[in-house]
């Protein structure tokens, strides 16, 4: 295998310029926006083995509760994921950053407690097959807990979404869409979906086409086994 082959099965998304303009942007939004509030009410009350989907520069790390024994972080992005490797060095839990992508991941069926994803399910190339994946690596009953933005807000907006995803945001946003339903998108996996709850990002202030968000849980169907043996 020739060098540049391994690097693409390595990084399957490649986005250096966003992501450089992300890592200084997401840090910014964590005061100013109140997006650490946001990631502690999200991962407060986690337990046991967690596989986070999508970790970026890691900015949640730091919020995991003491009663996560481990975190197995995947991220993609190569410059996003060397950022995540130095927030895992401080992080109170163990945390692993590891290569890999949301549609086919690196780990075992089964293996984890709970899956998070957050500001993820915009940008995957595939909604189902990822959502598939972490319907196989999570325990039956095992919970997901989600922070996603999508589609939000009347007519216009809804239509503004959709022309700006269908021309210059996935380019400029590394991949990103804008008129994506979430919840819907886990119903149709085949979670429980537990209690959400719709917030505007940022709460004031003019309303952005990426200001329609969601934050809740999901379960996988205890008696689920429709990936098992994958």
């Amino acid at each position: 295998m020739s060098a540049g082959s391994a690097r693409v099965a390595r990084d399957p998304v490649h986005h250096p310029l966003f992501a450089r303009c992300y890592a200084r942007i997401s840090v910014t939004a964590e005061t100013r926006t109140g997006m650490a509030e946001v990631r502690r009410r999200l991962l407060g009350g986690l337990s046991g083995r967690v596989i986070e989907v999508g970790a970026g520069n890691g900015l949640n790390f730091a919020h995991y509760p003491g009663t996560v024994s481990e975190v197995v972080a995947i991220e993609p992005e190569r410059s996003l994921r060397k950022l995540a490797v130095e927030a895992a060095l401080r992080a109170q839990v163990p945390v692993d950053v590891a290569p890999g992508a949301a549609e086919a991941l690196p780990v075992k069926s089964e293996a984890f407690d709970a899956a998070v994803v957050s500001l993820v399910l915009c940008s995957v190339r595939d909604v189902p097959r990822a959502l598939a994946e972490l319907r196989r690596v999570l325990r039956p009953g095992g919970e997901l807990r989600f922070f996603e933005h999508g589609r939000g807000g009347g007519r216009v907006m809804t239509f503004t979404q959709r022309a700006l995803d269908r021309t210059v945001w996935p380019p400029l946003a590394g991949g990103c869409h804008l008129s994506r339903d979430p919840v819907g998108a886990l119903r149709e996996a085949g979670f429980e979906l537990g209690p959400y709850r719709r917030t505007l990002m940022p709460e004031s202030g003019p309303r952005l086409p990426s200001s329609y968000c969601v934050t809740g849980v999901a379960w996988r169907p205890p008696a689920d086994a429709a990936d098992a043996g994958r």
